[in-house]
């Protein structure tokens, strides 16, 4: 019996890539760079299917490929924005993802961002490299404790509730803003508005999803609604935050500071925001640990394993 063909754009954790090989016919891409359209679409023309990660873009063209023969698209990771889900439906190709295994990760990368802002570490380490330290004193790079702070959680999903129990263990307090009303939380913890939540938050942290309903929920007006001494953490998606829109608030000294792992056009980023003072722009680790990405890699395998069983694949999204 022949193996499905399966296409993995990016290498693995070994684990994960061994499993895989046991049972298809795999090929993973040798550059380890995003594959562009025309790769894509050969791609779709000649595996039974596709495992993308966030940098690959899938949109409706590349899903239409003439002769197509993909039948799932499994992606490796959880956010699938990059990827035109309704256009994959009208298709008939399955798109799976992989929640759940990388919350704990993500969570740490939000709350380290946190303390890197709000203590201004970055500041401090570019300082001491560039060999400008003059020594202890009383003033120097004065940043705020988490104690005490109001948190302010955009989307209370997994990863944002894994949040959550961090920054309480560093005694802030919790608000949030989510489509839904927690029941597990006090009332008052819950703000209908997110220009509301955001005029009264210490941290803003973003752990929405990524879509057209909310491409640049963090814009100029919404920045400008947040206290000079605020801090924006995104570690969700890149395109929630009007990125140049960022850059001019923390220029212009409207926010403190800002932490991002993530970005509207990775692994591109705006140029601006290396220009914008006080911020900390790590490159898309949130679920960068052996632990996390050997978990991720097994969820595919187990998505790939049902569907072609004939079975619904547990992390169906289309």
């Amino acid at each position: 019996m022949t193996r499905p063909r399966i296409l993995l754009t990016r290498r693995w954790p070994e684990a994960a890539e061994a499993r895989l090989a046991e049972r298809y016919d795999l090929t993973v891409s040798p550059d380890n760079k995003p594959l562009g359209a025309d790769a894509l679409a050969a791609a779709m023309r000649d595996y039974d299917a596709l495992c993308p990660s966030a940098s690959d873009r899938l949109p409706r063209a590349v899903i239409e490929t003439p002769g197509r023969r993909v039948r799932i698209i499994a992606n490796y990771g959880v956010g699938y924005d990059h990827i035109d889900i309704d256009a994959a439906r009208e298709a008939g190709v399955v798109v799976t993802n992989t929640p759940g295994v990388l919350t704990d990760a993500t969570a740490d990368i939000a709350v380290m961002l946190m303390l890197m802002t709000m203590r201004r570490a970055l500041e401090g380490e570019r300082e001491l490299r560039a060999g400008a330290w003059r020594g202890w004193r009383p003033t120097h790079l004065l940043g705020h404790s988490l104690e005490g702070k109001l948190l302010g959680l955009v989307g209370f999903g997994r990863i944002a509730r894994a949040t959550a129990k961090r920054a309480e263990a560093f005694g802030m307090r919790i608000a949030y803003h989510s489509r839904h009303v927690a029941e597990d939380m006090p009332a008052e913890a819950y703000h209908a508005s997110l220009a509301e939540l955001a005029a009264k938050a210490d941290v803003l942290s973003l752990h929405a999803p990524g879509g057209t309903e909310t491409r640049h929920m963090i814009d100029a007006a919404l920045l400008a609604r947040m206290p000079a001494h605020a801090v924006l953490i995104n570690t969700a998606r890149g395109s929630l935050v009007d990125e140049p829109a960022l850059a001019a608030t923390l220029t212009d000294g409207g926010i403190a500071a800002a932490g991002l792992d993530v970005y509207a056009e990775e692994p591109k980023v705006h140029p601006a925001l290396f220009d914008a003072p006080n911020i900390v722009l790590l490159p898309h680790l949130g679920s960068a640990t052996v632990e996390t990405r050997i978990a991720m890699g097994m969820k595919v395998a187990d998505n790939l394993d049902r569907f072609f069983a004939g079975e619904a694949p547990p992390d169906r999204v289309a």
